[in-house]
């Protein structure tokens, strides 16, 4: 099993810590606007005034509802940020919204002169340009987006998120409590977005609604032991300015908010897509849909932040797959499964453990990075089967120094895939590429935008790398690795067959079995979560590969001069951002 990272809600839901589009930023428009045109450009610093302009988008977007300025601020007072009545957000539809927002923005960046501008904030204007025209393509297909995915959607992803709600103070426990009271409406909007997909015959197909309510009912069937539960009276200990009474009030307000809002909230829901089932006119893939072939290549350049087409993405899945397979073969006499019996030899070691080797085997070839606090905590028993292999809470930016790592035991199959795991997870992967792009104090903007092609990709990258950092021979190694990348670049083939050349259940029977895989259950079963995520599989794989050929043209530009090391601070200090940035910027860092 692939290991998936922590993804936060798609882009018309309120729980993104990482946003995917611009069409949120609509209040403070009006004043903003007039704010930057009341200095004529003679008389002002270009580059203090962008960055007083992004600097209260930042703060009127992480502002839009509560967990996300909680997720993201630890201290929003510092950013001049005063909290208001909790709110959990909802789901928006309204096209005109989107463009509205998208013509703001243009207008506010118009008012700026790029060329006075430095290196970091014109890479804050490309990318807010990138984004206005995701934004404006987002706002013709709002309806087409799923919050319900199976990968990471909103059932999986609320009751995570709450639970991991940090409490700093009593404020925080008691705007805890006021939003899970919030919890019927939140997904009463949800119903209403599902209903308006149903009406437009965009709703999902039924085997989809199956995963997706027995996802539901498995969070309900926790009943007392949820660990809503037990996660509040860990957080809650923490909280030094409580006497043990007021810590047991709590425990008892929350044990009610639960089950008279939370749990009521989810039977809602359930009863709602029931009534629901059958309207789902399209099983297969997106290219079925009306413009569907257009919606997957807005979704694909949205999911990878590649400016490759998606032909252009598949050549270059099939040459890497190549690459790939003539590396195995240049390995005289190991076969995968040798390696694989080889890695089963390794010799246990705790998360801890092996996310220490991790560290300490990266420093040759990668920055420094600061010193940080891990915690490693374990998926509930109830929920391994609904949720990722493992995923990493991203901090808020005044706090990068507290970070956890979730581990879903039922997905270690073996020492090796817990190596690698903890490799996406935490070293090199997502907690040491967060951490490190803080150190470079971006602006806070930067930080509020997702682009998981490099996210996801780079934890690829660095989860490849990985095998090279255990004990197997470099021989073993190899094998494994190359392996493990020929299966994911499988599933990115399957993703763009199924979505953008409408390949049907026989057609991914016959891909795989092309390949050797040919158990039916299995690929019944990446056929539906590809049809339930599309392209999910290209924000990993199409990512690293971009990251691959980042390194190619770097090693060409050095020559003898070429440095790992080097090559990593680049790509890092650039930060999340479209590849085609990326790109042209690795050069100046």
């Amino acid at each position: 099993m692939l290991s998936n990272s922590f993804l936060f809600i798609r882009s018309i839901g309120p729980f993104q810590k990482k946003y995917k589009h611009m069409h949120i930023f609509l209040l403070c428009f009006l004043f903003l606007l007039t704010a930057v045109g009341c200095q004529s450009r003679e008389e002002r610093d270009e580059n203090a005034a962008f960055e007083k302009y992004t600097d209260e988008m930042f703060c009127s977007e992480v502002s839009a509802n509560t967990v996300n300025l909680h997720y993201t601020l630890k201290e929003p007072e510092r950013f001049g940020i005063e909290e208001e009545d909790a709110t959990l957000g909802s789901f928006e539809t309204d096209p005109d919204m989107i463009r509205a927002s998208a013509e703001n923005i243009r207008c506010s960046l118009e008012e700026f002169d790029y060329r006075e501008l430095d290196t970091q904030n014109r890479i804050t204007y490309d990318i807010l340009e990138y984004q206005l025209k995701l934004s404006e393509k987002n706002a013709d297909y709002i309806l087409y987006g799923e919050p319900l995915g199976l990968v990471s959607g909103a059932q999986t992803q609320f009751p995570v998120v709450l639970s991991e709600y940090q409490f700093y103070d009593r404020q925080d426990v008691d705007t805890y409590l006021a939003l899970l009271e919030e919890s019927g409406e939140y997904f009463d909007s949800l119903i209403r977005f599902e209903r308006e997909k149903a009406a437009a015959g965009l709703f999902m197909a039924d085997y989809a609604l199956d995963t997706v309510l027995e996802q539901c009912q498995a969070f309900l069937d926790m009943g007392d032991g949820n660990y809503l539960y037990s996660t509040f009276a860990d957080r809650i200990e923490e909280v030094d300015e409580l006497t043990d009474e007021e810590k047991s009030e709590y425990m008892q307000d929350n044990a009610l908010a639960v089950t008279d809002h939370v749990f009521p909230a989810y039977e809602q829901l359930i009863m709602a897509l029931e009534e629901l089932r059958g309207s789902g006119e399209n099983e297969k893939g997106l290219v079925y849909l009306p413009d569907g072939k257009e919606y997957y290549e807005m979704v694909v350049r949205e999911s990878t932040g590649s400016d490759r087409s998606v032909e252009e993405m598949e050549d270059l899945t099939r040459r890497q797959m190549t690459d790939d397979i003539e590396a195995m073969e240049q390995v005289l006499g190991i076969t995968p499964g040798e390696a694989r019996e080889a890695a089963a030899s390794m010799g246990q070691e705790s998360a801890e453990r092996i996310l220490s080797m991790l560290k300490d085997g990266i420093t040759e070839t990668f920055p420094e990075a600061p010193e940080t606090v891990l915690e490693v905590k374990y998926v509930p028993e109830e929920m391994e089967e609904h949720l990722s292999p493992a995923f990493y809470m991203i901090p808020a930016i005044d706090n990068t120094q507290e970070n956890v790592i979730y581990i879903n035991q039922a997905h270690m199959n073996d020492d090796l895939t817990l190596f690698t795991t903890l490799a996406h997870e935490g070293y090199p992967g997502h907690l040491y590429q967060t951490v490190y792009y803080e150190s470079t104090d971006p602006a806070p903007i930067r930080n509020i935008m997702d682009f998981g092609g490099y996210v996801e990709g780079w934890a690829t990258y660095a989860e490849m790398g990985s095998y090279y950092l255990t004990p197997l021979s470099r021989e073993q190694a190899t094998i494994l690795q190359k392996n493990s990348s020929v299966i994911l670049g499988l599933y990115a083939l399957a993703d763009m067959g199924i979505h953008y050349e409408g390949w049907s259940r026989m057609d991914t029977v016959a891909f795989f079995s092309n390949y050797g895989i040919t158990d039916a259950e299995t690929i019944e079963h990446i056929y539906e979560l590809i049809i339930g995520s599309p392209g999910n599989y290209l924000k990993y794989y199409i990512g690293y590969v971009e990251f691959l050929e980042l390194k190619k043209d770097w090693i060409e530009e050095k020559g003898e001069d070429f440095s790992q090391k080097k090559f990593h601070e680049a790509v890092l200090e650039v930060g999340p951002a479209p590849f085609e940035i990326v790109e042209e910027y690795m050069w100046e860092m």
